[in-house]
Parts: C-alpha cells; sequence; structure tokens
C-alpha cells in the first residue's frame, strides 16, 4: 500500500507533465492524418471485415455469435500489443527529458498505457455495437467485464515495464517481440475454438495470459456465464506477477538507465 501511495503522489506531483505525454502521444499517432482519432474506431473495422471474410469459411460455421467471437479476441489482443509495443520503447523516446530532469520514469510508461486504454475504450464501444447488432442480451453481467480490463490494464503495465527496461539495454528486443506477438496471436484462439483439442491440450491456452482474458470476455458475452474461480485466479495471478517483476526491475535498475541512453 505504501508503494502504490507512493506512486500514486509522485503522479500528483507531476501531472501537468503526465497530461502533457499523454496529449504528445495522440498529436504524434494521429500526426498529418486525415481521419485523426477516427482511425482508432476503423482501424479495428478493417481488421474484422478481413479476418471475417477469410476465417469465417474454415471456423465460422460450427460457432455461435461467429463474428463477436472473433472480435472479443481481437479486441483484447489488439489492446495488449499496443500498450505493451508502443510502451517497450517509451524509455529511449524520452531519453531527452528524464537525462536531463529528475522525474519518475515510468510516467512515460504510463502515458503510452493511457493512450492505448483509451484507443480500446473507443473499440470496444464499436464491440458492444456489433453485440447489440448481433441479438446479444446485454445483462448485468457485462459490468463484470471490469474485472478483466483493470487485470490486463495492471498487466500491460507490468509487461511494458520488463520491456521499456530490457529494450534500453537490448535494442534488438522489438524485432524479437514482433515475432513473439505474431506466434501469440495464433495461440491465441482468435480465430478459432479449442473445443476439438484434447482435455489437456485445452489446458496448455491457459499458460498464455491473453488467452485467459480474453476467454472472461467470451463467456460472459457470448456464453452469458460467469467464468469459474480459476480463470478469476488466473486473471489476477498474471496481471500481478507481471507487475511485480517489472516493478522491481525499474526499482533496481532505475538509475543504471542513465548509462545505456
Amino acid at each position: 500500500m505504501t508503494l502504490i501511495a507512493s506512486t500514486w503522489h509522485k503522479l500528483k506531483k507531476h501531472r501537468f507533465l503526465f497530461e502533457e505525454l499523454v496529449k504528445r502521444d495522440f498529436q504524434k499517432k494521429y500526426k498529418r492524418t486525415v481521419l485523426g482519432m477516427l482511425w482508432s474506431l476503423l482501424s479495428p473495422l478493417f481488421m474484422l471485415t478481413v479476418m471475417a471474410l477469410v476465417f469465417t469459411q474454415f471456423f465460422g460455421r460450427s460457432t455461435p455469435h461467429y463474428i463477436v467471437y472473433m472480435f472479443a479476441g481481437n479486441l483484447v489482443y489488439s489492446y495488449f500489443k499496443d500498450a505493451t509495443s508502443g510502451g517497450m520503447g517509451s524509455l529511449m523516446a524520452n531519453a531527452g527529458i528524464f537525462t536531463k530532469v529528475n522525474v519518475p520514469k515510468y510516467l512515460f510508461l504510463l502515458s503510452r498505457n493511457v493512450s492505448a486504454l483509451i484507443n480500446f475504450a473507443l473499440t470496444l464501444v464499436i464491440f458492444f455495437l456489433f453485440v447489440a447488432i448481433d441479438g446479444i442480451a446485454f445483462t448485468w453481467k457485462f459490468f463484470l467485464l471490469l474485472y478483466p480490463i483493470v487485470c490486463l490494464v495492471i498487466f500491460n503495465i507490468g509487461v511494458g515495464l520488463i520491456l521499456s527496461a530490457m529494450f534500453v539495454v537490448f535494442r534488438d528486443i522489438q524485432y524479437l517481440y514482433d515475432i513473439f506477438t505474431l506466434a501469440l496471436m495464433y495461440f491465441s484462439a482468435i480465430f478459432y475454438t479449442i473445443d476439438s483439442y484434447a482435455k489437456n491440450f485445452q489446458n496448455l491456452f491457459y499458460l498464455n495470459p491473453v488467452f485467459v482474458y480474453i476467454t472472461y470476455f467470451r463467456r460472459i458475452v457470448i456464453e452469458g456465464s460467469i467464468p469459474g474461480i480459476y480463470v478469476h485466479g488466473l486473471c489476477a495471478l498474471y496481471a500481478l506477477v507481471a507487475l511485480l517483476i517489472g516493478g522491481f526491475i525499474y526499482r533496481k535498475y532505475n538509475y543504471r538507465f542513465l548509462y545505456y541512453v
């Protein structure tokens, strides 16, 4: 609790800088684009359209509400990739600031995560629109989606802390991470179901945190059921482990970052 209070105090102290970083990240992302933030809505729609055209023929015939099923997977995966890939370069992109001014270095990572979270929220609105069009009834259980979203936010911050620290000393990590996230997409069951696999093999998917968060979304929205304690536990476990590891790295190597930028 002391660490959380200390972090919150520093955020309030550097509130102006933090807000300016978030604004800058948005301006940089949509600089010189005609549609601006509309791309946050159009991009997932285009991706969903392409995936629907390609995969519906192979996997969609036997999967109820397949478009929503696929959208839920792509929604969670895209947010994870956007937040962690952007967070990875957050330290190096702001080296000109923290080498001259003594500010908490995690501010740069958090600003990237806020930008990614806003994009995720906008896409989530489109997702619920598709849910309504597909005839899925909205129930009180939808409010439970706040739980995996909060866990996913924490998980993304933790992974971002780890990646940004690694990127400072090992620049090749960005290329390795591109390969990793591509493989992760296929192992997250975004456009196919795992029902046809043996039970033991299905359990291996739960070693993938992204799949766990996707599963929570699908069970609430499509199946209308509340995930078991096992899924709830994994959501929290992956988030806390990532945050603890990332926080430990930042606390231990905080001042050493200056020697590598």
